[in-house]
């Protein structure tokens, strides 16, 4: 972990490249010490169905959701994710100048008793750590 989830607008797709957006989030989540490489997952879903403050079709929305196993100190999460929600702004600059955006974004932990995790990604990494 640290899992990334983006939701965002279809209204936003003329203006914001979502896959590049995702490579973004994961570069700066990779520079992060936190965040183990190997489980890193960056993803966007468009939503198509969505209505905002006075309905008008001109708004939209970016909101970027980070699940991460439980145990890192408040400090470490709060750095985390501000360092992560700049590099969103920063992405989005182009457009916020153009449309209007609300940005949001989320940490939270998960329970790791609960949630199984299984892969072999990092026998297929050229760099392991």
């Amino acid at each position: 972990m640290p899992h990334f989830h983006i939701e965002y607008s279809a209204n936003l797709e003329p203006a914001v490249d979502m896959g590049a957006l995702c490579e973004a989030i994961r570069a700066e989540a990779a520079q992060i010490d936190t965040f183990p490489m190997a489980g890193i997952r960056v993803r966007a879903t468009r939503v198509d169905h969505y209505s905002m403050a006075d309905g008008h079709p001109k708004h939209g929305f970016i909101d970027l959701s980070v699940r991460l196993r439980e145990g890192r100190p408040a400090d470490v999460k709060l750095d985390a994710i501000t360092r992560i929600f700049a590099r969103l702004k920063r992405f989005v600059e182009p457009a916020l100048a153009v449309q209007s955006i609300a940005l949001s974004a989320e940490m939270r932990d998960i329970d790791a008793a609960l949630s199984p995790k299984f892969g072999n990604i990092r026998d297929h990494l050229e760099d392991p750590a």
